[in-house]
């Protein structure tokens, strides 16, 4: 799902900065005094993009710009929360590890994401696991994918995962807790034909 929103996050940012670049590429070219199709908006270098009647067509009713305000506080909304949406972490950069001595160290977070897929990955039936920290650096938790081979048992791929992974990398880092969201998912093998 993440990759499906980061897909579309994408398409949706080069759609419009394609069409702002357009658009204001052709607006300046205007202005420098090449001479636009006829179907353009504009027709030379000293034409405006709102005409005075178009400017004051709907001054007179009573609704125009309360809907012209509302509809761009929405669109200033819209784009703050887009903005905040790209630029929120979704990964936990570092963790606060106890090191017994009243002081405190900073592992990298994508270090014991990857010692914890590596050591998920090796056990037995994990074809392949993903790992991303979530949290906070003092209170950590864990979203953990793991993609089954087909005959293995999903119970016991969890307990082996809790029991194991988990609980090593909980013990190394000194933490108190390590909470996890475990995805669990079969390879799907395609058929077959025998002869």
């Amino acid at each position: 799902m993440r990759a499906v929103l980061r897909i579309v996050n994408r398409v949706l940012l080069g759609i419009v900065g394609l069409a702002l670049l357009v658009l204001g590429g052709s607006v300046l070219a205007v202005g420098l005094g090449v001479r636009p199709p006829s179907w353009w908006i504009h027709d030379g270098r000293h034409d405006v993009l709102l005409s005075a009647a178009e400017r004051t067509r709907w001054r007179d009713q009573g609704w125009w710009w309360p809907t012209v305000i509302a509809v761009l506080a929405v669109v200033v909304l819209l784009s703050l929360w887009w903005l905040s949406a790209v630029l929120r972490r979704r990964r936990l950069a570092e963790v606060l590890v106890d090191t017994g001595d009243g002081e405190g160290a900073l592992l990298r977070g994508r270090a014991l994401e990857g010692v914890l897929a590596a050591e998920a990955g090796r056990l037995d039936g994990v074809e392949r696991a993903e790992v991303q920290l979530t949290g906070r650096r003092g209170a950590p938790g864990t979203r953990v994918q793991l993609l089954l081979e087909p005959h293995v048992d999903p119970g016991q791929a969890l307990h082996l995962l809790t029991t194991e992974a988990l609980a090593h990398a909980r013990d190394s880092a000194g933490l108190a807790a390590l909470p996890a969201e475990v995805r669990l998912r079969g390879v799907k093998h395609r058929a077959e034909r025998v002869s």
